[in-house]
Order: structure tokens, then sequence, then C-alpha cells
């Protein structure tokens, strides 16, 4: 199986947070999953702690690499960049990776890489793994806090992704 692709200052177990979900499902492709993720105006319709989302300098509505976007999770309002954009392409895993952050002070801010990486698998199963770095004071934070708010959080957009992929497949057959 495919790994994480961490940049300098982002790799896990040097930061103040890290979390990680994976679900591996039968039923759906990359290319059923794909455009759920790859598209944040359907975030909200499938994960409940994701709203508003927007993008800068008319780009949208599906992700690239370079693009500028914003969103809101967790309670905060995060401004991000699309650093790793691989679209599904057979025999390699798709790719995506932003850059965000919120705050603007030595006590607010915080900066992440969130990655997703989204595999086929033997035997008809699909494989969709998500991991976030996190560092700042708001992230040492959510280290500490039980439950685990960024390890439920999403688990609930994995969870919702499924079956959001899932039901598209029910309403076309």
């Amino acid at each position: 199986m495919s790994d994480i692709l961490w940049p300098a200052g982002y790799v896990p177990g040097f930061t103040d947070n890290y979390c990680s979900n994976e679900v591996i499902v039968t039923g759906l492709t990359v290319q059923d999953l794909w455009p759920l993720l790859n598209t944040p105006q359907l975030w909200p319709s499938y994960y409940a702690n994701s709203a508003n989302p927007r993008f800068y300098n008319d780009k949208g509505p599906e992700l690239a690499l370079g693009d500028r976007f914003y969103f809101e999770t967790f309670g905060f309002p995060v401004e991000a960049e699309v650093v790793e954009h691989v679209p599904p392409v057979i025999g390699q895993p798709a790719r995506i990776a932003w850059h965000g952050w919120a705050g603007s002070t030595a006590e607010d801010r915080l900066d992440v890489h969130h990655a997703w990486l989204i595999e086929e698998l033997s035997a008809g199963r699909v494989r969709i793994l998500t991991q976030e770095t996190q560092v700042g004071k708001p992230a040492q934070a959510l280290a500490q806090a039980k439950p685990n708010p960024m390890i439920n959080g999403h688990q609930d957009w994995l969870d919702g992704m499924v079956a959001a992929a899932r039901q598209a497949i029910l309403a076309h057959q």
C-alpha cells in the first residue's frame, strides 16, 4: 500500500499534532470517490464539519495544484493551498494534499498539512487514507483533547464520503 508524501516541517512525530484515518471498502472505485473529495462544494453535503467552501482567483469548482481555497472546519476559518494533486490513473493512487492555516498570532496560529490517498487494492477493494499534521498552539490543545476531535471528525469525513458515493451509485441504477 502507498504512503502519504510529507513536506519538510510536517513529518509525523515532529509536529504538535497528528491524526490518521483509513477505510477499506468494496463496491466502490477510485473514480466513484474522487469527485466527492476533489470538489470542495460537495464536502458540506456529506461532511457536517465542513462549511462555506470557496475558491480564490476564479478557480474551481474542482481542486487543482496551486489552487487557493477557503473552508471552515473544527471551528477554524481555514485558508488553504493545494500542494499535491494527482487525479486517478490506473495503477497508481490518487492524491490530494493542502497546506492550511488559520490565525495570525503566536497564540492562535495553526498550520496543517492535510493529505489524502485513494487507491485500488486487490479483490475489488478501495483504500481511502487521510492523514494530517499540525503545528501551533491550537494543535497542541487538539492533541490533548479526549476524545480526539481530529480522529473523530476525519472518520466522519471518510464515512460520509463512502456513504455519498454509494448513494450516488444507487441513484444512477
